[in-house]
């Protein structure tokens, strides 16, 4: 768990960073600073969505998780607890849920998160997630600027997260072989691919629907 600790504080200073220093960075700096990253989560998720080699399971698994998610409302739920959050809050002129949102789905989505806290449960390596907590510090501070304190918030969800990934790597060791971990990793790119284009604003994708995608591999392999 450490690793994952390490990444939730990275989170927190990253965040605290950006908040202190959002009224002297310009707001068109900001948002473009925003886009910029949106170009560069696209560019990750398309590496990454490239390493798997079932492109019948990608699909598929897109498909069933994302009706998944619909019935289950991930998205909105998410939703709700940020603007619970945000009620909580004095200063109201944050966006607390969209920080909390956003960030939770570009933290915990893709394969460092997935693979980082694997290896970290099997075989207390937490270096990939040491190397997670730094690019995430980093984006916390230009995230922070443009969205506030909910992005602070995003390092609960990374906690829980990748604390149960850790947890159950340590028990399901038979069934995440090298093949599953890639193509929960492809479909994790894919899914990082429609974080980025809402980073755009060129069509809102309710990607928080789309999260049990990247676990159907595990399901899929139990019968192949």
């Amino acid at each position: 768990m450490l690793g994952t600790i390490v990444n939730s504080l990275a989170v927190i200073v990253g965040g605290l960073i950006g908040i202190l220093f959002k009224n002297v960075i310009p707001e068109k700096i900001s948002d473009a600073l925003l886009k910029a990253s949106g170009l560069a989560v696209i560019t990750v998720g398309i590496k990454l969505s490239l390493v798997g080699e079932n492109l019948t399971l990608l699909i598929m698994s897109i498909i069933i998780g994302t009706g998944i998610g619909e019935l289950i409302n991930i998205e909105g739920r998410l939703d709700n607890l940020g603007a619970f959050v945000e009620s909580k809050m004095k200063n109201k002129q944050n966006n607390v849920t969209l920080g909390f949102v956003t960030c939770t789905l570009i933290y915990c989505v893709g394969s460092m998160a997935i693979v980082g806290s694997i290896q970290s449960g099997l075989t207390g390596n937490h270096e990939i997630l040491y190397s997670k907590a730094l690019l995430d510090g980093i984006m916390s501070i230009s995230m922070a600027v443009s969205m506030g304190v909910g992005v602070i918030f995003s390092s609960v969800s990374i906690f829980i997260y990748q604390g149960i990934i850790t947890v159950l790597a340590q028990s399901m060791q038979s069934l995440l072989s090298d093949v599953v971990v890639t193509e929960m990793t492809a479909i994790g790119g894919t899914l990082i691919m429609a974080i980025g284009l809402n980073f755009l604003e060129i069509k809102r994708i309710k990607v928080g629907n789309m999260l049990p995608a990247v676990f159907l591999p595990i399901i899929y392999f139990l019968f192949v």
